[in-house]
């Protein structure tokens, strides 16, 4: 697997556009689309919240009910969650404009939105937002790029991946965008991912790479504790590579989700790393645990403590707040066994073993959670199994933020 510069148009066959439609924000972009040049075999995963978007209940029908799927029209700035029936004739008059212009069937048109909830979308802005769209779509990088930047929030940067690999003698390449910042804590925040291939592949093979995916990925972060009513990630899937297409799980597949692993990994760290206010990316190693499951629900516990968060935030080797949040957790564990570690690029101190503090430097440790990504190591002494999670610090900004949001 090689690691490449781009996005969702690295792939063959995948064009991207932006443009400023004046849905909420007056000086930026505020739309994207992403349009494979063929039908595209899709997958999607979305929120388990119980409110949700009309968006994500648009395009669930359409991944369950469709075998391929060939346009992504997203917005930001008004979330089309608790809507009504307004909202959701909304959905279809977006796929319908695609499908006046592009002539992509409308069922075969995903839509997602991304910002307020509660508020109707300006249909008429969406309607002419796709049709200026259509004549600049580009399978370039730089398209891809404005398309990242065009469904930003609260996000402080734009977020791209992409790796290529090799199957039959064939390039494939996976290549993906995403935004979330605040309102991140996916079950599946407001999280939006995009993920575009070129591999070949069947339909049940995708959506169950996907679905497996995210459970060691996307799902193992948070920022806030909040899951959004608009949680989506939607995987395409082309065949424009040419190999020969997947139907079982050899060697090809597991290439193809090694590839998907790392670029959904990749992009939610950059969500996490990028939470609102946030000045570290704040990650929870479990290792030795008993079982998977427990090393989740431990690493998780840790990385959503609002204390522990407030510590890194202050550089404060403060592991008392760590143990605490693997004591409520709910598993079981014996404190006096498990040892705790700070770590970054300027190095690794543990902090706690045998049940007391190590006699460590209170300075050493300092600098090391000074660092823009800061590690803290679990070792519980228990077993072979393993889990990481990603977060971030919590910082004044964030209130500031999340307090005027919509005003």
């Amino acid at each position: 697997m090689e690691i490449i510069t781009g996005g969702v148009t690295a792939a063959k066959g995948f064009k991207a556009a932006a443009t400023a439609a004046g849905i909420k924000y007056k000086d930026r972009t505020d739309m994207a689309m992403i349009v494979s040049e063929t039908p595209a075999v899709s997958a999607g995963t979305f929120t388990t919240n119980v409110v949700k978007a009309a968006p994500v209940k648009w395009d669930r029908q359409v991944v369950e009910s469709q075998e391929c799927a060939q346009a992504i029209v997203v917005n930001a700035g008004i979330a089309n969650a608790c809507t009504g029936e307004e909202g959701m004739s909304y959905c279809k008059k977006t796929a319908d404009a695609v499908q006046e212009v592009l002539n992509i069937p409308a069922e075969q048109v995903l839509v997602a939105s991304t910002g307020v909830i509660g508020m109707q979308l300006p249909i008429d802005r969406i309607q002419n937002g796709v049709k200026t769209m259509v004549p600049k779509l580009s399978d370039t990088k730089e398209s891809g790029h404005e398309a990242a930047c065009a469904i930003m929030t609260t996000d402080t940067k734009s977020k791209e991946v992409a790796v290529t690999f090799e199957v039959d003698g064939k390039t494939v390449t996976v290549g993906g965008m995403c935004k979330g910042s605040g309102m991140i804590h996916p079950n599946m925040c407001t999280m939006l991912g995009f993920v575009t291939t070129d591999f070949a592949i069947s339909k049940e093979l995708l959506q169950e790479a996907l679905r497996e995916d995210i459970k060691d990925t996307y799902n193992m972060i948070s920022v806030d504790g909040d899951t959004s009513t608009n949680d989506t990630v939607l995987l395409l899937a082309n065949g424009m590579a040419g190999n020969t297409k997947v139907t079982e799980k050899n060697e090809a597949y597991q290439k193809f989700v090694e590839a998907l692993n790392y670029v959904n990994t990749t992009l939610a760290k950059k969500m996490a790393g990028d939470g609102e206010g946030a000045t570290a990316l704040f990650e929870t190693q479990v290792i030795n645990a008993d079982t998977k499951e427990n090393a989740k629900v431990l690493a998780k516990s840790v990385i959503c403590s609002s204390l522990t968060k407030a510590a890194i935030y202050g550089h404060d080797a403060n592991w008392g707040r760590i143990l605490c949040a693997l004591g409520y957790s709910g598993v079981q564990f014996d404190p006096e066994a498990i040892e705790l570690f700070f770590q970054s690029k300027s190095g690794k101190i543990q902090i706690y073993k045998d049940g007391v503090a190590t006699d460590y430097s209170e300075e050493e440790a300092t600098k090391i959670l000074s660092d823009e990504e800061v590690t803290v190591l679990v070792d519980m002494k228990m077993g072979d199994a393993q889990a990481t999670a990603w977060g971030c610090d919590l910082t004044y900004d964030y209130v500031k933020i999340n307090a005027d949001y919509r005003s």
